[in-house]
């Protein structure tokens, strides 16, 4: 039986954070999902990404959160919570270093998010559909 490769490991504790970011998941949580000790884990994630785990799991929350600013009307301070950031300071900090500037003057570079509400399908059918129709079927059941 071959060994698997440790970046397979390491690939466990990134889909973690991929999917859990937005949760209270931390460096600990990430090397437990790669069954590593912490110190191993954070110096072989590194080596391996480029980046440390801690960057890797805000740079995920930060670009939700720029996802959020564009598409939604959230409050900053709900947007920072929905990605799993617990400190609204700490956030426009790390937010103005990755993108240049504040949540607020970010979300103010893009279209209001009402522009962007998408309506499903099935609403539109239903409200786009005639209320009086013509169809000689329509005519036949009413005179029954």
């Amino acid at each position: 039986m071959t060994a698997v490769p440790p970046a397979r490991h390491l690939l466990r504790a990134k889909d973690l954070a991929d999917a859990h970011y937005a949760e209270s998941i931390g460096v600990a949580d990430m090397a437990r999902a790669a069954r590593l000790s912490q110190a191993h884990f954070s110096r072989e994630f590194k080596r391996t990404f480029g980046e440390s785990p801690h960057q890797y799991l805000l740079t995920r929350r930060l670009e939700r959160a720029a996802a959020l600013l564009r598409t939604t009307d959230w409050s900053v301070a709900d947007v920072c919570v929905a990605v799993g950031l617990s400190s609204i300071g700490s956030f426009t900090t790390s937010f103005g270093r990755m993108f240049g500037k504040s949540p607020t003057a970010y979300r103010a570079s893009f279209p209001p998010a009402a522009a962007w509400a998408m309506v499903p399908a099935c609403i539109t059918r239903v409200y786009g559909r005639p209320k009086h129709r013509t169809f000689r079927e329509d005519s036949e059941k009413s005179a029954s």
